[in-house]
């Protein structure tokens, strides 16, 4: 009698199939890990948010979504619960009906460059640090004129709610639509970009907008020429106007979205005003830097990247910074969890804080360079009274925006100074004998002096 022989089952001859198998196995498992941990960030409390269709289409040579980033961060300490969108509409509604914008006291002076620019000193700028009283006068701009249309003032002018404000100078960028806007988004909210005659131009190429017009929009955004003539010779410097002075070219708003020409809006406005800042009664909300947490940290890496061509310059800047009281992130700052900033996306709420900020950065600004995250602890951490600031993680931040990269240029379009400035190779040169910021670096490295 022969021995019976085990034979291999016919679904495990196949190689093939086997893989096939086991992937799925690996996949349900992954999914089913996935949904017992999830690793979003934004949280919609309502799914059914009336979200329109794009209201807009650009032509393929435009070339909106070409050169899009992608971003791998999806985990985050704190999940954000986006609320529903007809509970904020409401809110920010009431909110703007029952609020005025008082700058308790604060005045502006219309300045000039020889006044109050490169040449403003820094005990003059500090002496506005120390205290918000009935005598106090901010020089808050306009150093240079950034003329615009009477139509296009009246229409800022206008706006008495929600506004957001991005700018594309020297055809730097390329206009994208907000995405998941609500169906009552745009009665609400204003959505205007600052451009010059350059960026007109390039619009005008692709036949977005007509020459002849006397005024432009496209989609949502409502685009407002400034003319070039009498703008600053670095365009960067320009946007960083709407930027920072927007409570003064929209006087009557009570909340305004500063958003970076890269980057494109994935979450309805009222959702985030009413999601980063009007529940933590905050002065404004912007995103943690991705990488750095000290002041220096971005400074050298701006002068290793010749982010600011001037890299003498720099140091001067942050040695009078570390002369007048600038110091490294501890835990000592709590609750501001860094001293660096993702400046691309800010939130604000309009009003006497949030306002006298925005003038002392645009005047230090104004007075070095438009690399703003290099001022914005100095600035915050001297204010009296202080800034009440809602830090988002980057993970947040990178969930609530889409990031491109900007237009890709040729060696002889790109900005350069008219004059151009022998520099020195390093930020601090012999930094370990001479420097003001030698007790700066020491405390950031964590080394001692002795």
């Amino acid at each position: 009698m022969g021995k019976a022989k085990l034979s291999t089952p016919l679904i495990f001859q196949s190689k093939l199939l086997c893989l096939s198998l086991l992937y799925l196995f690996s996949t349900l498992l992954l999914a089913l890990y996935s949904s017992l941990h999830p690793t979003k960030c934004l949280f919609r409390y309502s799914p059914f948010d009336p979200v329109q269709v794009p209201l807009f289409s650009y032509p393929p040579t435009y070339g909106e979504h070409k050169y899009a980033i992608s971003t791998h961060r999806n985990h985050c300490s704190s999940p954000v619960f986006i609320s529903d969108y007809w509970i904020a509409l409401e809110e920010i509604k009431n909110l703007c009906r029952n609020s005025s914008v008082s700058s308790q006291g604060l005045r502006y002076m219309e300045g000039n460059r020889d006044s109050f620019g490169g040449n403003f000193s820094t005990q003059k700028r500090m002496s506005y640090f120390n205290h918000l009283n009935d005598s106090v006068e901010i020089p808050c701009g306009f150093f240079k004129k950034f003329p615009v249309s009477d139509s296009d003032r009246t229409a800022m002018e206008s706006c008495n709610g929600v506004v957001v404000v991005s700018a594309i100078f020297n055809d730097h960028d390329k206009i994208r639509q907000p995405k998941t806007l609500g169906s009552k988004t745009q009665d609400n909210v204003c959505f205007f970009m600052f451009v010059d005659d350059k960026t007109i131009e390039g619009l005008s190429q692709h036949q977005l907008i007509s020459r002849k017009s006397l005024e432009y929009s496209l989609g949502v955004w409502r685009i407002i020429k400034v003319s070039s003539t009498d703008l600053y010779e670095n365009p960067a410097m320009n946007g960083v106007i709407p930027k920072y002075l927007v409570h003064r070219l929209f006087p009557n708003s009570k909340f305004s979205i500063w958003i970076d020409a890269k980057l494109q809006l994935m979450v309805d406005p009222l959702l985030l005003i009413h999601t980063f800042v009007v529940p933590k009664e905050v002065d404004m909300a912007i995103s943690q830097h991705p990488y750095f947490i000290h002041t220096m940290e971005e400074a050298l890496a701006t002068a290793r990247w010749r982010k600011w061509w001037d890299i003498d310059a720099l140091r001067i800047q942050m040695e009078t910074y570390c002369e007048n009281g600038l110091q490294p992130w501890t835990p000592n700052k709590l609750p501001y969890p860094s001293d660096v900033p993702d400046s691309a996306l800010i939130l604000r709420r309009h009003g006497a804080n949030s306002n006298l900020f925005s003038c002392l950065m645009f005047n230090e600004l104004e007075a070095f360079n438009p690399r703003d995250q290099l001022a914005f602890a100095y600035i915050r951490d001297h204010m009296n009274p202080k800034l009440s600031l809602n830090m988002l993680e980057v993970e947040v931040f990178e969930q609530v925006v889409m990031e491109y990269r900007h237009n890709l240029k040729k060696d002889n379009e790109t900005w350069k100074p008219r004059k151009l400035k022998r520099v020195s190779k390093d930020l601090f040169v012999n930094s370990s004998c001479c420097s003001k910021c030698h007790e700066y670096l020491f405390e950031m490295w964590g080394e001692s002096q002795n």
